[in-house]
């Protein structure tokens, strides 16, 4: 088959422009990592991926115990505090952001980490650069905050210039906001997809899956508390003596079908409904309720969903794993762990090159300029009593 003959493939992300806030939107309703996130967390397959995935970034966190527990910022929080919360967001989005403040001689003071969904990028200039992050709260512009609704406007949203630890440039920066109380800081943007562009999660590829897992588990809802019908009817004669725990009198058709909606569901389950009849013709007799079975065509899907899932967060092993065709000794464990260790070691050189970039400038001496992430490893029971 030749290229020109392939259907065009849908685009994934779009980012037109909102002028009236001079940023690019992050897809066509600028909300790309609400959605996604959504999506991911009405999956089982999904959200255990990615708890898995988020934990393996992290590892065990910073190397040095001492640069660990540093503070870096007014909120109390700690290097590892802010490696959570960057793992939890390179793991969702691939992509995350910290802010850093200056103090008056142009050197770092403080760093925080800024939701990555709450961050959008401004617009390119004429030599297509991008000079500054547009941050908002809610982009939904949904969100309350008492009786006032907060919505993303010019003066609403934080426009906030990009990372750049120059002392000229800084300096220059909190001269033009008014001075250093009025200067907002800079934003350090890490994108999997590159400096100026929007990325996407690494299981974007597998939303379809995630949303059919969704429906499998509203239809095993369904079914479970509205449709598990009863046994059967029993029909019998007007007067014939029917030992029943409720005796009903003679039903219509409609009063029928209320009353089967009656025993219906998990808990009313092979319930028998009685139904008198006027006429004694093949009376009395039993009338199955059977329906047509699904299952097999159901599990099918929720296999090949799940299967695809695990397979996105290169998770193939862990799946493997729960499929029970790997065992579960902790060999298998170890094994899996390493893997997967290695798996993430990307997101996480992309975390300790960022915190590498920061405190380069930091305003005082650090523990350490070595800013590994510990990978995280098997400890099983029999190690932990062995030592």
């Amino acid at each position: 088959m030749n290229v020109k003959t392939v259907k065009d493939a849908e685009k994934r992300i779009d980012v037109p422009s909102i002028a009236h806030l001079g940023i690019q939107a992050y897809n066509h309703n600028n909300l790309y990592p609400q959605d996604i996130k959504a999506i991911v967390a009405n999956s089982e397959s999904g959200a255990s991926c990615l708890n898995r995935y988020v934990q393996f970034i992290q590892g065990n966190g910073f190397k040095d115990v001492a640069f660990a527990e540093t503070v870096l910022n007014a909120m109390g929080d700690t290097a590892d505090d802010i490696l959570q919360q960057v793992a939890d967001d390179l793991a969702s989005f691939d992509g995350f952001a910290l802010h850093v403040n200056y103090d008056a001689l142009g050197e770092i003071v403080e760093v925080y980490h800024v939701p990555f969904e709450n961050c959008r990028l401004g617009e390119e200039d004429e030599q297509g650069f991008v000079s500054r992050i547009a941050v908002f709260v809610d982009w939904s512009g949904t969100k309350r905050r008492g009786t006032k609704v907060l919505r993303p406007t010019r003066d609403t949203v934080d426009y906030i210039d990009i990372f750049n630890p120059d002392k000229d440039t800084v300096q220059k920066q909190i001269a033009d906001a008014g001075g250093l109380e009025a200067y907002k800081g800079q934003i350090l943007w890490v994108s999997s997809a590159g400096k100026q562009e929007y990325p996407k999660a690494v299981y974007d590829c597998v939303v379809t899956q995630m949303s059919t897992e969704e429906g499998l588990s509203n239809i095993a809802y369904r079914n479970t508390r509205n449709n598990f019908n009863p046994s059967g009817m029993l029909v019998t004669k007007r007067g014939m003596n029917i030992s029943a725990e409720n005796e009903e009198s003679a039903f219509d058709s409609l009063s029928i079908a209320e009353e089967v909606a009656k025993i219906q569901g998990d808990v009313n389950t092979n319930k028998i409904l009685h139904v008198e009849v006027e006429y004694d013709e093949e009376v009395p007799q039993f009338v199955s309720f059977g329906g047509t079975n699904y299952d097999q065509d159901y599990s099918v899907t929720s296999d090949t969903a799940c299967e695809k899932i695990y397979s996105a967060f290169g998770q193939e092993a862990w799946h493997r794993i729960r499929k029970g065709s790997l065992g579960f000794s902790s060999e298998v464990l170890v094994e899996a762990y390493e893997n997967y260790s290695t798996v993430t070691g990307t997101q996480r050189r992309m975390i300790e090159r960022a915190f590498d970039k920061i405190f380069r400038y930091w305003h005082m001496a650090v523990p350490t300029t070595d800013f590994t992430i510990e990978p995280l490893k098997y400890v099983s029971s029999e190690t932990t009593d062995n030592n």
